[in-house]
């Protein structure tokens, strides 16, 4: 099926030999014409093709262009693909139906020449429109949400330099976090969902004062109080929002000191009642706080660090979760050699 790539595509579907060279004598010049002569073979054809518009008769066997239509628009792929309905003048077309179903226009047999090339010309002029449209919406999006993950990034490096000049840290704990989840069973886009939502865990880190947060030696129990204090800041700092992303990193800066006993804070959440995205990062976070290097302590071992994770199973942490985390070790060994 040679076809010139400058032209645009139509496929033409009828069952007549006739009416199908009558299309093609019309349209040959400007356009690549393909052929069907049912709704089966249009719908086969247009997902190995993709034509930018198809005329489709409405009486043939196999199946009618009714029930193609229908099938045409319930397709993802094929659903934008503006459909002309070809019909008889003495056939009985319901034209609500048709545009019911998802068509655009109609033509009626016999064709004038004029009336098919202005039809096509038209409509295939409004499905360029829209396909650049959706381009450009598509783009702008892609940007406004990278703009956005960009300033959930910023944010999260903004907690972290009170204790940790590098913010080094999110980078870290929140590709853990995704490697976790894709070991626990979560698919590719909500694993980048916990991604881009952890570095906001310890958001509230920016309302600590400093004479607390950088001690050198042990807190006090009035100072640990002022210290856990940065989940519920946090949460404020986020607050209400219908998007996705802030919804979860909402979820993770409030939850992500609570432990799988009940001894956490600052809900005291026990079990299952914390929610998965916390559970997580829990782990995450813990395993980069203890082989990462601070004023006041010597980094661990992967090795030491791994078996701490392993014995708080079930007091600190989500037994399920630690053995995803240990499921991930490879990936997370390369993530801490890669961002050290």
């Amino acid at each position: 099926m040679s076809q010139d790539i400058k032209k645009q595509t139509i496929l033409v579907v009828d069952d007549s030999t006739e009416n199908l060279d009558i299309l093609d004598s019309i349209l040959s010049t400007e356009y690549n014409i393909n052929f069907a002569t049912n709704g089966k073979t249009a719908i086969e054809i247009s997902k190995k093709y993709m034509p930018d518009i198809i005329l489709l008769d409405i009486i043939m066997p196999v199946m009618d262009g009714f029930e193609a239509c229908k099938l045409l628009k319930k397709d993802p792929l094929t659903k934008n693909i503006p459909i002309i309905f070809v019909t008889a003048k003495e056939e009985d077309f319901d034209e609500a139906k048709g545009f019911e179903l998802g068509a655009v226009d109609y033509i009626t047999k016999p064709v004038s020449s004029i009336v098919v090339k202005a039809r096509v010309k038209t409509q295939l002029a409004l499905y360029d429109q829209k396909r650049e449209l959706t381009r450009l919406v598509n783009e702008r999006t892609k940007e406004l949400n990278q703009t956005r993950l960009e300033i959930i990034r910023k944010l999260g490096v903004a907690s972290e330099f009170k204790d940790n000049e590098t913010g080094i840290h999110v980078v870290r704990m929140s590709k853990y976090c995704c490697e976790i989840a894709k070991a626990y069973g979560f698919n590719e886009d909500e694993a980048e969902l916990l991604l881009n939502a952890a570095p906001m865990h310890d958001l509230g880190k920016i309302g600590i004062p400093d004479v607390v947060l950088q001690k050198p030696g042990k807190l006090n129990d009035e100072e640990w109080e002022i210290i856990k204090t940065h989940c519920d800041i946090g949460k404020r700092i986020i607050g209400e929002h219908k998007s996705e992303l802030i919804s979860t990193a909402k979820i993770v800066a409030y939850e992500h000191h609570e432990k799988w006993n009940g001894k956490g804070y600052p809900q005291g959440l026990v079990g299952e009642d914390i929610h998965i995205y916390a559970r997580i990062v829990a782990v995450a976070d813990v395993f980069d706080a203890l082989t990462s290097l601070r004023p006041y302590k010597e980094a661990w071992s992967t090795k030491r660090a791994i078996k701490l994770v392993e014995e708080e199973a079930g007091s600190h942490f989500d037994p399920k979760v630690v053995e995803a985390f240990i499921k991930a070790m490879p990936e997370i060994i390369m993530i801490k050699n890669k961002y050290q």
